[in-house]
């Protein structure tokens, strides 16, 4: 047993060490080794390597197993901040981090373990793609690697980290993941690519191809870019703080360091009546919520809409808001879609949501129209009505039209429905319906322009106001600003034991 002990820990010894003359490479790249990226995503020495032997299928007669390689792909499981995950990486420094059968086959079975245990799994992808010579074997490992995605969606949290090149059908990986992670300069994210595109020391000229870039801003696949691969794998950590490790939890609950009672008097300041004054919704989140703390979420994409977590009391919130200094707080496909991928993420993993609504509606534009504004926007309403978790929604300046009825109103389900004092609620904009309505008295006016000014401030006062819905029951209550981190405590507690069955179904039928 001696000599099969000392062979052991010479084979495993050597798996450790790894491809030395590969990690010089990626240290040169400035990129670090997939065991170092799992040892900074994990709580220190609680990783346990799974398949660590697994080697390389299809060798030729007479041909070594080459021990170091863990077949390019390192799998197992540890806990973050003391809550169990699973994790793969894959590794750069052997064959490119080049995917094969029994790549797929470590990944395949960490991600079933996952789901068979209710915990988050997280992919590190650094590859250059599946291995040819392995023909059809490979592209049906993609298959089945994609098809346990789809299958775990909504049970368990899925996160991809991209730090180096994943492309071609590998891409579908993490655009079928909850949360995608990119770092500036390494990432590559892509379906095509140029013919016989390689990514490695000698980089070449790909312009904004699949860069974090055009992933973060341009498409929206990317939630989060951080400038290194450390501050990217932290946020990973941060992120799973606000998440409860299956669809069966509840969201963790830490013990708040902050006054439930606390009084934000800079609330009753900070929101311009003038419509035409802007005001940045991210200070009123950090205002109500513990300790000021908001973790963003798709912060380069579609910035009319802000969504992200806070916590109030200590619980995990979601928040969807629209965004008053970019595009006047407007909707488009574009926030439409983000909000809508962020609803459903939220009411699979049971994170109550709060609504923040200050938007004069949909932008009016002839491309957004052909592309399908009307679609998309149905996403976001279809997604709030098939959510059951408590849903607050908190007008705070603007609530017009088709703006209002995507931003969850009592009708979409809303539990409880807010208003500010300053708060204009109406089936369009006051300067717009005045025009409809006074259409005779402002066209025989002597000065029109003043004469449909006075009309909309007299629509605004006296049909627009809060009063008006609260008085219909539109609104629960007229609330005031600083006393909002209360109230809304308070609201979230009293629906945390809210239940709200849906008829059974196979699935809802609107298109993406």
């Amino acid at each position: 047993m001696k000599e099969q002990i000392k062979t052991l820990l010479n084979v495993d010894g050597r798996v450790q060490e790894g491809n030395r003359e590969g990690i010089e490479r990626q240290h040169r790249l400035k990129k670090l080794t997939a065991r170092e990226r799992i040892a900074i995503l994990l709580d220190e020495n609680s990783f346990m390597e799974m398949d660590k032997f697994m080697g390389r299928a299809n060798l030729e007669l007479g041909e070594s197993i080459r021990e170091e390689s863990a077949d390019s792909v390192i799998t197992g499981y540890g806990t973050i901040d003391g809550r169990l995950v699973y994790v793969y990486a894959q590794d750069f420094t052997v064959d490119s981090g080049g995917m094969g059968e029994r790549h797929s086959n470590k990944i395949l079975k960490i991600q079933q373990m996952a789901l068979k245990m209710g915990a988050p799994i997280i992919g590190i992808m650094d590859s250059n793609g599946g291995r040819v010579e392995d023909g059809l074997d490979t592209l049906s490992a993609y298959g089945k690697l994609m098809y346990q995605s789809s299958i775990s969606s909504g049970i368990i949290p899925q996160i991809s980290i991209v730090l180096g090149p994943c492309g071609g059908t590998a891409a579908y990986g993490p655009a079928l993941s909850d949360f995608v992670f990119m770092v500036d300069e390494s990432s590559h994210l892509f379906l095509n690519s140029p013919q016989g595109q390689v990514f490695g020391e000698d980089k070449e000229e790909i312009g904004v191809l699949g860069s974090a870039i055009a992933n973060g801003e341009g498409s929206g696949v990317a939630h989060f870019i951080d400038s290194s691969e450390e501050e990217s794998i932290k946020r990973v950590r941060e992120l799973l703080s606000y998440l409860p490790s299956n669809h069966l939890e509840n969201v963790p609950r830490y013990e708040p360091r902050d006054d439930i009672n606390r009084v934000e008097d800079r609330l009753n300041e900070i929101i311009p009546e003038d419509y035409h004054v802007f005001y940045d919704i991210r200070d009123i989140i950090k205002m109500i919520s513990d300790e000021g703390k908001f973790f963003e979420i798709s912060s380069r994409f579609a910035k009319n809409m802000v969504i992200g977590y806070m916590r109030l009391n200590g619980s995990t919130i979601g928040v969807v808001a629209n965004q008053p200094n970019v595009l006047d707080g407007s909707l488009d496909i574009d926030s439409s879609n983000k909000a809508a991928g962020f609803i459903k993420i939220c009411d699979s993993f049971n994170i109550p949501i709060l609504n923040l609504v200050d938007t004069q509606g949909f932008v009016m534009d002839r491309d957004e129209e052909y592309k399908g504004v009307l679609k998309h926007g149905a996403r976001m309403i279809y997604a709030y009505s098939n959510a059951t978790v408590p849903k607050i929604t908190l007008i705070l300046r603007r609530a017009y039209g088709n703006g209002y009825m995507a931003m969850c109103p009592r009708e979409l389900g809303a539990d409880q429905v807010f208003a500010l004092p300053i708060a204009s609620i109406s089936i369009m904009n006051p300067v717009g319906a005045a025009s409809i309505i006074y259409r005779d008295e402002i066209g025989n006016s002597m000065n029109p322009i003043s004469t449909r000014q006075e009309k909309a401030s007299e629509y605004k006062n006296t049909i627009a106001n809060p009063y008006v819905a609260a008085r219909a029951g539109y609104i629960d209550d007229i609330v005031i600003p600083s006393q909002l981190r209360p109230r809304l405590i308070y609201s979230f507690d009293m629906l945390s034991t809210k239940v709200e069955d849906r008829p059974y179904r196979k699935h809802g039928n609107l298109s993406i």
